[in-house]
C-alpha cells in the first residue's frame, strides 16, 4: 500500500478545502454532499453524537453558521492507498480564545468522489 500518492493526496487536499470553505459559509448543500450518505456514516461535534447521513443532515440544517472567523492550523492529510485518507486540523475562533479545536475526518474515495465517512470535532483549552 502507498501512503501519500502525490497524485491521490492532492485529490483529498482539495476536497479538504472546498470542505472548509462550505463550513465558513454554511454552505449545507456542499457539506451534505461530502459526508457519505450512509446510515453508517458517523459523526461526533463538540456537544453531539450523530449517527446516520439524515441525522448529520438535520444537525446542518439547525446549524448557524460560526465558521467566519476560524483559523486552522497543523493540518495533516494521510492517504493510505488510492481510495481513503485521515484529515486532521486543529482550528481556533476569536469568539473563543483560550480554546483550541480538534477535527479529525475519515475520507473515502466512492464512484461519485471522496466522502466523509467518519467525523469527530472537540475542543480543549488552549
Amino acid at each position: 500500500m502507498m501512503i501519500n500518492d502525490p497524485a491521490v493526496l492532492a485529490e483529498v487536499e482539495a476536497v479538504f478545502a472546498r470542505y472548509e470553505a462550505a463550513l465558513v459559509d454554511n454552505d449545507v448543500a456542499v457539506l451534505d454532499e461530502l459526508f457519505l450518505d450512509s446510515p453508517l456514516t458517523v459523526r461526533y461535534g463538540i456537544a453531539e453524537n450523530l449517527h446516520g447521513s439524515e441525522a448529520i443532515r438535520a444537525f446542518r440544517l439547525l446549524r448557524r453558521s460560526s465558521g467566519a472567523d476560524r483559523r486552522l492550523a497543523e493540518t495533516v492529510i494521510t492517504t493510505y492507498g488510492p481510495d481513503t485518507a485521515i484529515a486532521a486540523t486543529l482550528f481556533s475562533h476569536d469568539s473563543v480564545p483560550g480554546r483550541v479545536g480538534r477535527q479529525m475526518q475519515t475520507w473515502i474515495r466512492m464512484p461519485d468522489g471522496w466522502r466523509v465517512a467518519a467525523a469527530h470535532v472537540s475542543v480543549i483549552d488552549a
